[in-house]
């Protein structure tokens, strides 16, 4: 790829992410969606009963799948251009995150108790976001871990199954 064609590509992703997260901004402030209710440490649904074939189910499949280790199944709920915001970086596809963070994530996953604290969801045609809340406690590489961590995903239905093309997550200390 040129030079040019390679800043055309980076300008069409920034805009089509830019277009994917107005939609689920505009549609979160006009129309809340689904709240799930909180659920304690344990009361997670085991994998074999998570419905993939919803967003909310998708991003849970994710999740248990990253726990579990399993990480070619997760990366199976990941769109092959999905971009990932964490801590201030930027990963663009889904072969760059499985080079780069996936095994650390699924690492932390496995070692980590969450318990959701809240879950907004809502879709419109082709597209769906899913917000959630979540406290992590626990020790990880013994380092003591309190915190808050929220999480966007939007995601994209493709031949009748969603994909996750977006992922921001973010979190701090509780004190």
């Amino acid at each position: 790829m040129f030079k040019g064609e390679v800043g055309q590509l980076a300008g069409r992703r920034a805009a089509r992410l830019a277009a994917m997260l107005a939609i689920g901004l505009n549609l979160t402030a006009a129309h809340p969606g689904a709240h799930d209710a909180p659920r304690t440490p344990g009361s997670g649904a085991p994998s074999a009963t998570i419905d993939a074939a919803t967003p909310v189910g998708t991003v849970m499949a994710f999740h248990a799948a990253l726990a579990s280790g399993d990480t070619d199944a997760a990366l199976m709920h990941l769109s092959e251009d999905v971009v990932i915001f964490e801590s201030g970086g930027v990963e663009n596809s889904r072969a760059e995150y499985a080079s780069h963070h996936l095994e650390a994530d699924a690492a932390f996953s496995a070692a980590m108790p969450r318990t959701l604290v809240s879950r907004t969801h809502g879709m419109q045609g082709d597209m769906a976001w899913v917000m959630s809340v979540e406290t992590v406690t626990g020790t990880y590489c013994t380092r003591a871990i309190n915190s808050r961590s929220v999480e966007t995903m939007m995601l994209k239905q493709v031949n009748g199954q969603w994909r996750i093309v977006h992922i921001h997550w973010s979190s701090a200390d509780i004190s």
